[in-house]
Order: structure tokens, then sequence, then C-alpha cells
């Protein structure tokens, strides 16, 4: 009966008997050597029946009795050395799972006190002795028992949560090993350990159980701790499986047995982490075939929804679907899906740019990785979405979508058809560019592991630089030069000697002559053939519309007309510019007659998108132009001309100067460096307050743009497919709005661009919606406040509402952050407006 249950539960009473009523320190150490002893091995101690009976039975119980004995007296008597061997002991010894959950218990229940900072070196002990690796391997020991689920739910939330419970209770008194800095990457490399334990004992031929630490690492991921597990076990984990097949196969258990709810945190943790495609097959193994969490995750979340990962870690994944040959129709299905993506136009046009950039980076390098054959295979496929999608791009009035449909087109005709004719498009190589063009051809890790290759192979011999070749030539290794032959004939033929011209101040011989007249440089723009004449009547247009304003008004709408319908026929330079400033100019000149002509042809047939986006650039930069105050110098004025005698000045005669500097100007300067002024400051000048000279033509400038907007023509259709001139429109009107500021029209202005705008605010294009919130923040700055309340409160009260919509549901970047800042400048001129007497109830409702 004495070596049975009944033995062990007599000793473990006795114990807490004489630790609660003894005072004598020799019987506390006694009773403490007495229960140590039923967790060590040695030949003195009791047999192996009753240890793991006490582990059973009652360790749980004489550890409760410690943790709340934290304050007894016979705890301040023992020594360092017996506080260590005979009461910590008593927590590092046992079964590590009953400690930590003692622990955890004992922190949650205790106030703070010398008690519980006991408590809590016990536990950092715990965790710095490495009690948590035995843990973890006891759980990997044989397979789970069934009849503790609840015990093992309740540890798996402790181990992973285990940072929150201590901040909770102890707040700013936490101690750095408890924080999830250090207890995280702490627990990866527990983890390692158990697992190698795992590889030696399935090397000796013992069966192992991977679930907890599964569980584990896919509780700590899903929580957001998977950045500091995987930076402590991929670096270890891809050095292992390199050679070992038992660590492989370690690792694919270890990712299989992670549960469904948690696979996605661990895919894309370890995605993310791992560096190249080969080290992610190691690890993951065949996990994307087996598990459709993880084949979801892979194929479709990963690549279509989520849009925040770098270049590299598209490289490793699309390159882990195809370094198997089983993986490899998974490869040809995300293809499928990525092209249906980039190809769809309601992707185009609702996606943001982002996404799309990331969708195209992912579809070049699956045509990279594809073979030959396989392009053969699908190559209508891939020639039907190119078509399409090339489309989409193109159409879309944004440039750097309209840039990206290039590319990724002309990648796209290259791959499927390396020896015929491809597409071939006009743009800038900038760094996004070389980018996508450098993903049809895969890194060389995919087509030949670096660690296969010999010494001798892995590089070739690079091109030597001059530098290079110069020290070797002084080591003494002569490098190779070209050997000059030269006969004597060229010898004495040779023109080195030869001093050229001085050729610096000459001149082109038979240029044009400028026009003087503004008739004459009209004719020559109408009939001229000759390139020179063209270009110098076209680049001195603009100075004889200024010089002679009544000349000009006389064939104002004449010339408009000719610079509106002239082509660069002969490549001249600065063309574009020549011709916007000649046309801006004679609009500032004549404003009535060229800005009637101008808002008539803008929807008349038979002209270009250019065109009319050439006739609103124009009338938006002459209202900048008579918007700008003019001052008296740059004022209009009949200048006297100069006289034909001048007097003679002391500047043109140095002669009757004297000397270099005058004796006053010598005593002036001394004066003023020995002079003290206080409160001197800059000089000031007086701005001379001039009329708006835009103000009373605002109303030409913008109620006849909004004249025909709603009528389709044969070859111009404003609400239909020519969305990037509506943009345009939209933008131009709200700069005549911003121009009109405090002009007596603005009000009708305001009410009129609103009701515009209002009919296309949903518009699918993003230039049309940011144009529409850059009119609606134009209307905000240019209408006075009083007038905005008492006339426009309730298209402000839409507007305030449809702006908050925008700012937090808009696809486009761009869009939101212009509703944002609209949003808040309608805020502020309501807090302005607060109190004022001339609100009326809609105002009130509007601040409401």
């Amino acid at each position: 009966m004495d070596s049975g249950p009944l033995a062990v539960r007599l000793a473990v009473r006795q114990c807490i008997n004489t630790l609660s009523t003894s005072r004598d320190i020799t019987e506390v150490t006694e009773a403490l050597r007495t229960a140590g002893r039923y967790l060590s091995g040695t030949e003195d101690d009791p047999p192996a029946c009753q240890r793991e009976e006490f582990a059973r039975a009652h360790y749980t119980k004489l550890l409760q009795f410690l943790i709340s004995n934290l304050n007894a007296h016979w705890l301040e008597l023992l020594t360092p050395e017996q506080h260590m061997d005979l009461w910590v002991s008593l927590f590092l010894n046992g079964p590590p799972d009953q400690v930590l959950l003692v622990l955890l218990d004992c922190v949650n229940s205790c106030s703070m006190s010398s008690g519980l900072e006991r408590g809590l070196d016990v536990l950092e002990y715990f965790l710095q002795r490495g009690r948590l690796s035995a843990l973890l391997w006891a759980t990997c020991q044989g397979p789970p028992p069934a009849n503790s689920p609840q015990l093992r739910d309740t540890l798996l939330s402790r181990l992973v949560a285990l940072p929150d419970l201590l901040a909770n209770r102890l707040q700013e008194h936490t101690r750095p090993a408890f924080q999830p800095l250090h207890y995280y990457p702490l627990l990866a490399r527990e983890l390692s350990v158990a697992l190698e334990r795992t590889c030696q004992a399935l090397r000796d031929g013992v069966d192992c159980s991977l679930c907890f630490v599964a569980q584990l690492l896919g509780k700590a991921c899903v929580q957001g701790h998977g950045k500091e597990m995987f930076g402590v076990l991929v670096p270890r984990l891809s050095a292992l499986t390199q050679s070992d097949f038992v660590w492989k196969r370690v690792c694919w258990q270890l990712v299989e047995s992670v549960p469904d709810r948690w696979m996605e945190g661990v895919v894309s943790g370890l995605v993310q982490t791992v560096d190249g495609s080969a080290a992610l097959s190691r690890l993951l193994g065949n996990v994307v075939l087996k598990n459709k969490k993880a084949q979801f995750v892979i194929t479709n979340k990963l690549l279509l929804l989520q849009y925040k990962y770098k270049t590299p870690m598209l490289q490793s994944l699309l390159g882990y679907l195809a370094q198997d040959s089983g993986r490899r129709p998974l490869l040809i299905q995300v293809l499928k899906a990525l092209c249906g993506t980039w190809s769809s136009c309601s992707s185009v046009k609702h996606s943001p740019i982002e996404q799309q950039l990331y969708i195209s980076k992912a579809l070049l390098i699956c045509l990279g990785l594809l073979r030959d054959s396989e392009v053969l295979e699908h190559r209508e496929e891939l020639l039907q979405c190119m078509l399409s999608g090339m489309q989409c791009h193109l159409d879309s009035s944004i440039p750097r979508v309209h840039h990206l449909g290039k590319v990724v087109g002309e990648s796209l005709s290259a791959r499927l058809d390396p020896g015929g004719t491809r597409l071939q498009f006009q743009y800038e190589l900038d760094t996004e560019t070389k980018e996508l063009l450098s993903l049809l051809s895969p890194p060389p890790a995919h087509q030949q592991p670096p660690e296969t290759l010999p010494p001798d192979s892995r590089t070739e011999p690079a091109p030597k630089s001059p530098s290079s070749e110069r020290e070797e030539g002084k080591a003494g290794v002569p490098a190779a030069r070209p050997i000059k032959q030269h006969s004597s004939d060229s010898e004495l033929d040779s023109d080195d000697e030869l001093t050229p011209y001085d050729m610096t101040r000459d001149g082109e011989l038979g240029g044009a002559l400028a026009p003087r007249y503004i008739r004459d440089c009209l004719e020559a723009l109408t009939s001229s053939e000759d390139p020179g004449k063209v270009e110098v009547s076209l680049g001195a247009a603009e100075g004889l519309i200024k010089k002679n304003p009544a000349a000009t008004r006389e064939v104002s709408v004449e010339l408009v007309k000719v610079l509106l319908h002239l082509e660069d026929r002969f490549n001249t330079q600065g063309f574009l510019r020549l011709r916007q400033r000649a046309m801006v100019s004679l609009t500032v000149t004549d404003t009535l007659a060229v800005t009637g002509y101008l808002t008539t042809e803008f929807y008349s047939l038979n002209y270009s998108l250019r065109q009319r986006l050439d006739i609103l650039e124009v009338l938006a930069l002459a209202a900048q132009d008579l918007s700008q105050p003019t001052s008296a110098n740059s004022a209009p004025s009949k200048h006297k001309p100069p006289p034909l005698i001048q007097p003679v000045s002391t500047e043109t005669a140095p002669d009757l100067q004297g000397t270099a500097q005058h004796w006053r100007r010598v005593v002036d300067q001394r004066i003023e460096s020995k002079t003290r002024r206080f409160g001197k400051g800059a000089p000031r000048t007086g701005s001379s307050a001039a009329p708006s000279r835009f103000a009373p033509v605002a109303g030409c400038f913008f109620f006849p743009l909004l004249r025909n907007y709603d009528r389709p023509q044969v070859t111009f259709d404003l609400l239909g497919s020519d969305h990037l001139v509506l943009g345009r429109l939209v933008h131009t009107l709200g700069v005549l709005m911003y121009f009109a500021v405090n002009a007596p029209v603005a009000t009708q202005m305001g009410k009129a661009l609103l009701d515009f705008v209002w009919a296309i605010r949903y518009h699918t294009d993003p230039v049309v919606r940011q144009g529409v919130l850059f009119a609606v923040s134009a209307v905000l700055l240019s209408v006075p406040n009083e007038r905005m309340f008492s006339e426009l409160s309730d298209e402000m009260l839409e507007a305030r509402a449809w702006l908050g919509d925008v700012a937090e549901a808009d696809p486009d970047a761009d869009c939101r952050g212009l509703a944002g800042q609209s949003l808040l400048l309608l805020e502020k001129i309501l807090k302005k407006s607060i109190g004022s007497p001339s609100l009326g109830p809609n105002d009130q409702a509007l601040q409401l």
C-alpha cells in the first residue's frame, strides 16, 4: 500500500501541512526536498509509478498551494541557493503545461505586491530555461490524448496570448521578456527546437504528432504575429531542408496540419518571408494540391484580391506553382484568371491603378514561366485576352493605365509570336516600365538552383572595366590594344595641325524675314509653302498680336481659325507651344469675338478630339491671363518716342566724371557704415488696385460650353465614348469658375456648374469624377458664402453627403483624396458661417 497512490497522497499532504504551519526552516527545506524528489529521476527518488501519479494528480495542487503562499514568512528565510534549488526548481522540473497554466492564473489573481513579483520571476525563469520547448515536445510525443481537448485549447490560447494577458494585468509594468517583440521570436526558437527533436525521434522510429504545434503556429499567425514567428523559423528551416528529406517531410506535415480557419495566415506569412521559389517549394510541398483553403489563398486571394505584396513575392509564389509538374495545371489556371481580370473593362474602370499594376506583373511573370508548348496550346485564349485587354487599357483616359496597356500588350505579342510580327508602341522607359519588361525573363533560380551549380559555372567572367585594364597593365599584363599601321603618305597628309576657323558668330544665310504686320503673318500661315517663313511667322505671331491690338481685332477670328486648323507640316520646333500662345494672345486681345468663335466650334462637326482639347486649353489659359491684375507699368499706354538728341550724362561721359568714385559717394558710405537705425524694415511698395478683366466676360467663356453637351453627333459623343474630352471639359469649367471669384455672375455660374456635374458625378471614368470634384471645390472657393447659403443651400446639402460617400468608397485614390479635401473645405466654410444672422432654416440644417 505504501508504494501506491495512497503513499503519494500522504506525502504531498504532509509537505503541504509542514509548509503551512511550521516555522522551522529545517522542516521547511526538508518538505521542499521531499516534494522535489517526485520530479527528478535519481536512484534515491521514489519509483517511476509514484512519480507519474504525483505528476498526474498532485503536482497542480502543490503548485497552487505554493502560488497562494507567495508571501509566506519562510520564503524570506531561504538563501538564494536554496530558493533556486528547492523552491524555483519545483516549477522548472515538473510538467511544463501545468506550470504555465498555474503561473498565468497567479498573475491574473494576485494584486500588485512582492508575491506577484516572485511569480513573475518564476515565469521569466520558465521562459528563459527552455521550458516552452519541453512543453511543445511533450505535445508532439504520440497522438494527443482523447480526454483533454479543453485543456489543449486552453493551453493553446494561453501560449499565443501570453503577452496580451500579461500586458492587460501589468499595464506599464510589463517586463521586456513578456513583450511581443521578445516573446514571439522566443516562441519560434522553442518551436524550432521541438521540431528538431521531432526529426530525431522520427529517425529513431518513434511516431510523433504535429497537430498542436501546427495549431500554435496558425493561431499566432492569424493574430498578427506571423512576421515575428517566420522571421526566426524560415531561415533555419530553409537551410535544414536543402539536404535533409526528414526535415522536408516535417515541414510539409506541419503546414498540412494547420486547421483551415488558420491556413491563410500561415501560407501568406510563409510566402512573404521565404526568399525564392525553391525554398518555398521545400517548405510548402504540395499543400496547394491537398488543401482547398491553401489552394484558394495561393491561386486566388494573393494574386487577384490583394495587391500589397512586392514583385519578389510574386516571383516566388508563381515560381512555386511552376516548379513541380503536378502544380503546373494550377499555373495555367492562374494565368487564365489573370488574363480574364486584365482584359475586363469593368476591372480597368473600377480597380485602383496599384491593383492593375500588380495583376499586370503577375501576368507577365506567368508568361515568362510558361513553356513554349504551353504557349502554343493556349495561344488563342491569350491572343483574345491581349486584344480585349489592350482595347480596354488604351481607351482609358488615365495616362498610367494607357501606358500599362502598351507595355503589357507589347510583351504579350512578343511572347505569343516570337519570330513573327509583334506590336510596337512608343513609350517612356521609366523604372516601372523596365521592371515590367524584365518580368518576362524568369530569374535564374527558377531554371537551375544555385546549390546544384558547380563553383566554376555559376558566374561568367564579367567584362573588364577600363580601370581594371589599367591596373592589369601596371601589374605587368599588357592590355590588348589596336595596332596602328600608318604609311608615310598618311603621316604627311595629316591635318592635325590645321587650325579651324572661329564660326561661333556665324548665322544661317538665306533665312526668311519675320513679318512686321499681322496681316502678313496671316497670309504666310495661310498660303506659304516655305518652312522657314511659316516658322518665323508663327514665332512672331504672339508679339505682333500684342504690339498692335487694333489691327489684330480686324482679323482675330480669321487668324484664330487658321491657327486652330494649322498642322505641323514642316516639323517646326516648339510648334504646339507657339500655336497655343498665339491663340491665347488673340483671345485676350479680342475676347468676345474669339471666345464666341471657339465656344461655338467646340460642339461643331468635323473637329478632332485634339482640336477640341486645344480649344479648352486656350480658353483656360486666356481666363488665367485676364484674371491677373495689371500694374501701371504693364498697362498698355502710348510711349513717346525717344528724342533724337539726348543729353550727355555722367555715365556716358567718363572723362567728365573725374575719379572713379566721387568724394560725395565716399562720404555717404562712411556715414552709412557708422549709423545705427532701429526699426528699419524693408521698403514697401504699394500695390495699386485694378479691376478684373475676366469678371465682365466670364459668362461668355462659361455658359456657351454648357449649351450642347447632351447632343451626340456623328463624330463627337460627349456623354458616351469621348469621356476624355468630358473630363477635360469639366476641369476647364472648374478653372473658369475659380477665376471668376468675386465676379457678379459667379453665383449663377456656380449653380449652373453644380447642375451640370450632378448628372455625371457617378461616371465610370475616374478622370471625369476627378473633374467633378475639382469643379465642386472651385464652386466652394468662388461663390460668396452668403450667396452660397441663401441660393445654393440644397445643392450644398446634397454635395456634403455625396462627398462623404466618395471619400470612403470610391475605388480611385485620387478621387478619395479630392473628396476629402472638398469636404474639409466645406466644413471650414460652415464653421466660419456659424452664428450668421442671414442663415435660413435650410442653412442651419446644412450645418447640422
